[in-house]
């Protein structure tokens, strides 16, 4: 009993406007810390900068001017909930991109995006998302983030359903994707497998490119944690679309109104760039922002 009050205790005073979940789905969308890197993961590129640790929970990927690393999903998947829990390069990491997202194949790729844009010490680092629909990017959303992400680990999620395509920090819904094909508009369709990169983008990443990445702090470092995936393995005779699949049930079509409520609190006090309200680049606007990203 005294677990109970507990945890109902704990469920109360948490703060509502920063709650993704009720309490009593909390467990059934945590991670699985006991799930090793090689189960689900493959290194792709810069295995001399890729190393495993604690048994292969934990995945360190360094930088250098050599190199920098990434690894995958062995699978592609149709639908699913994808997390990685991250800490970033904490020196100073101007021009050094971290990033995790799902993507597909081929010149007409489906991809969503989380992009940590590093930045001088002492300066915010950026988080953009971006999504490609059909070979087409430009999409860009960018926000300041409301802690410092070199200090800790902290969750990033993609929830990807028939419904809408969700993105969270920690408890925190940052991003709404509407599917809404049957009005017009594109969403992500591809199976699309799980990527996580550390690489040297400093050509825009930072000032737009003005300031380079100091090579003299080498090596930059990202650590990655959360290797279970709750996800529809792309394959011919899976219904990937099946509420079957918790992550598309009743619960998972929309955002609740205390997630509501903490999305709007992000749009209006985080959110730097949107593309949907940048008109001098679209003097039309996106079908998606007409009709309600």
């Amino acid at each position: 009993m005294g677990f109970v009050l507990s945890w109902r205790w704990l469920c109360l005073m948490a703060p509502f406007v920063l709650s993704l979940l009720t309490c009593g789905e909390s467990a059934m969308m945590s991670s699985d810390s006991s799930k090793g890197f090689d189960e689900n993961y493959v290194v792709t590129w810069g295995g001399y900068h890729v190393v495993n640790l604690n048994g292969g929970s934990e995945v360190k990927l360094s930088m250098d001017q050599s190199s920098g690393a990434g690894f995958s999903s062995r699978y592609s998947y149709d639908s699913g909930f994808f997390h990685m829990k991250i800490k970033l390069p904490n020196k100073n990491s101007a021009g050094i991109v971290t990033a995790y997202y799902l993507s597909s194949t081929g010149n007409n790729h489906d991809e969503v995006d989380f992009e940590f844009l590093g930045n001088k010490e002492g300066k915010p680092i950026t988080l953009q998302t971006n999504i490609y629909m059909n070979g087409q990017g430009g999409r860009e959303q960018r926000l300041d983030l409301w802690f410092d992400p070199t200090a800790d680990f902290h969750d990033y999620k993609f929830l990807w359903n028939p419904y809408h395509l969700v993105f969270w920090v920690d408890e925190t819904p940052i991003r709404v994707l509407k599917n809404l094909t049957r009005q017009g508009a594109e969403f992500p369709s591809q199976p699309m497998k799980i990527v996580a990169s550390l690489w040297n983008g400093d050509s825009w990443a930072t000032d737009g490119g003005l300031t380079k990445t100091d090579w003299s702090q080498a090596p930059f470092t990202a650590q990655f944690q959360g290797f279970d995936v709750a996800g529809c393995v792309a394959s011919a005779g899976n219904s990937c679309a099946s509420p079957s699949h918790w992550w598309n049930g009743a619960q998972y079509q929309a955002l609740k109104p205390n997630q509501s409520t903490g999305y709007e609190n992000v749009k209006k006090n985080y959110i730097t760039y949107d593309y949907c309200a940048d008109r001098a680049r679209y003097p039309t606007q996106p079908p998606e922002c007409v009709l309600g990203e």
